[in-house]
């Protein structure tokens, strides 16, 4: 019996082109023909929903609750008013309780596809999100004192606030006038050596006297700027590497505009990752640099090596890699999984063609803080209109606040062959540049970086490459998520933790991780000793540029600054 017996298809693809009237559709649909199931699980609900109502009536009376306890990663109700307070702890038990049972319900969904279920269970949670009695004055034991506190100025503020991210179109989340690029962030000193109508590369000024022969060139994600890794001083990544004594280059990626519409994966290749190893290699007089690549930067560094390796006869560009959080088989990519399918992928290109030719920043930036809405939207919401707080300096934030538009041609092939299709990993499936890309070809070794709660690239998927690639493979699994587990300076006491071992041909990640021991501290060192074991002796340090390619302009240079 087809679901649409029941619930029939109303909504157009055109209508709900990220399906999500027709995934909860297909819910509703599929447990109305097993009522019986259905009937059982209602059951459960009530029974538990009673519980926590005796529950309530003996904390009322002074005794002790038994909690239903927020994830380990749920900030929300932390405060001990809603564990201390009957009320607001009857509330909260309420809400969990309710939360848990319809997401349980949607994950068993009978006879429907399981990616039908996590588009539901997705979209049933962001509704879950923005209901939870922590964002609303009266249901917030945290606000309501905050009020009281401040004779109600809290709520006078938080009304300013609200006015202000009205007239923004968007929740801020960040004192952007805290950080400046090229004082604050994006200030490690160097220069641009390079510049193409898509990439600037700079190279730094080197702090050591010797540095290791081989350079170390980094391919930067272009959704966001690249200042992601070179942040406040404490936590640069580009200062701890040139601090530790290698030549770094970076590419600071053009934001592009409807003149770059036609811009295509192929010339991201050919234009950037390709020209920026050439270049780095003709300034310090090497047959081959170290390559890094971070995110979709990484994905490209990827297709970029498999490129050279196409053509035998040709040297390789890439001595030896890295790759940061990066997907090269995007068959489970992660939460973004569910804003992929034919219908949005044709949406997207709409809205694109419509638009100038390009995805504006602003919506690829809505996007990835609605993947996580309570850390990213409603957590400032809550301190911003409801307690009245300011919006935190904090450079990572400033960098997301920092969005990047992506050009109409490139963003459509990167979501149709890799997200839509899974062509990457597909031997000779996807022709870049003129030439078929197969991954296996690669037989450079790598240092590839996951993060545990990575959302975004997660991490079990982006160790496929160990057994995808030919060459040898050292993973390193660091603690916390995409941006914050890269970036993970040294400090002592240790703030975070990291597995590290060799990989080679590896298929299974849990077994990998089981057979190694959590090391405390950060993975920087152990990478930099690894560089230093494969980037050749030390030579007198380099400045940058040479008389081939003189400087143009001190870092950041100007194509970063472009809003």
């Amino acid at each position: 019996m087809n679901n649409d017996t029941f619930f029939p298809g109303f909504f157009s693809a055109s209508a709900d082109p990220f399906g999500i009237a027709a995934s909860c559709q297909s819910v509703m649909a599929a447990w109305a023909t097993h009522p019986t199931e259905l009937q059982t699980r209602m059951q459960d609900y009530f029974d538990a929903l009673n519980a926590i109502q005796r529950q309530f009536l003996g904390h009322a009376a002074g005794v002790a609750p038994d909690p239903v306890k927020p994830s380990d990663y749920d900030e929300r109700f932390q405060d001990p008013a809603w564990t201390q307070n009957p009320w607001f702890d009857f509330l909260k038990e309420y809400y969990l309780l309710g939360s848990r049972a319809l997401e349980d319900a949607i994950f068993a969904t009978p006879d429907v596809p399981e990616k039908t279920r996590r588009r539901a269970a997705f979209w049933a949670r962001q509704w879950l999100d923005a209901v939870a009695p922590s964002n609303f004055l009266w249901s917030n034991p945290v606000a309501l004192e905050k009020m009281i506190e401040s004779g109600g100025m809290s709520l006078v503020e938080g009304y300013r606030q609200w006015l202000s991210d009205l007239a923004a179109g968007d929740v801020q989340i960040v004192d952007q006038e805290g950080f400046e690029v090229g004082r604050d962030i994006a200030a490690t000193p160097g220069q641009v050596v390079f510049r193409n109508r898509l990439l600037e590369l700079i190279q730094y000024t080197p702090t050591t006297p010797t540095a290791r022969r081989i350079p170390v060139v980094i391919v930067a994600p272009w959704i966001n700027k690249y200042y992601v890794l070179d942040l406040g001083p404490e936590r640069s990544l580009v200062r701890f590497l040139v601090d530790q004594g290698f030549t770094v280059f970076i590419t600071s990626w053009k934001n592009p505009d409807g003149d770059l519409r036609d811009v295509r994966f192929d010339d991201y290749l050919t234009e950037g990752a390709l020209t920026a190893l050439r270049v780095a290699r003709e300034i310090c007089g090497v047959e081959a640099v170290h390559g890094v690549g971070y995110c979709i930067g990484g994905t490209l560094m990827a297709a970029a090596l498999a490129w050279a390796a196409r053509n035998p006869d040709e040297p390789s560009p890439v001595l030896h890699w890295s790759l940061f959080t990066t997907l090269v088989d995007f068959s489970n990519p992660g939460d973004i999984d569910v804003f992929i399918s034919e219908d949005s992928v044709a949406w997207i290109e709409q809205q694109m063609a419509q638009h100038q030719g390009f995805l504006d920043g602003k919506a690829m930036s809505a996007a990835f803080r609605w993947l996580r809405p309570n850390s990213l939207v409603w957590r400032y919401v809550v301190k911003g209109y409801l307690c009245g707080d300011e919006p935190p300096p904090m450079d990572v934030l400033q960098w997301n606040m920092d969005s990047t538009r992506l050009p109409q041609a490139m963003h459509s092939f990167y979501l149709r062959e890799f997200y839509l299709n899974n062509r990457l990993v597909q031997p000779d499936a996807v022709q870049l540049a003129g030439r078929p890309i197969d991954i296996s070809r690669i037989t450079a070794p790598l240092y590839a970086i996951g993060a545990e709660q990575d959302h975004i690239a997660p991490w079990k998927e982006t160790f496929k490459i160990a057994a995808q690639v030919s060459g040898p493979v050292r993973y390193t699994l660091a603690t916390s998520g995409h941006i914050l587990g890269i970036l993970s300076p040294p400090v002592n006491p240790p703030k975070r933790r990291y597995w590290t071992g060799d990989a080679s041909g590896a298929r299974d990640p849990e077994v990998w991780r089981d057979g190694l021991a959590k090391n405390p501290g950060s993975w920087w060192e152990d990478w930099a000793k690894w560089l230093n074991e494969v980037c050749g002796e030390e030579v007198p340090a380099r400045q940058p540029g040479s008389d081939q390619y003189p400087c143009l302009e001190p870092a950041p240079g100007r194509y970063v600054r472009e809003k």
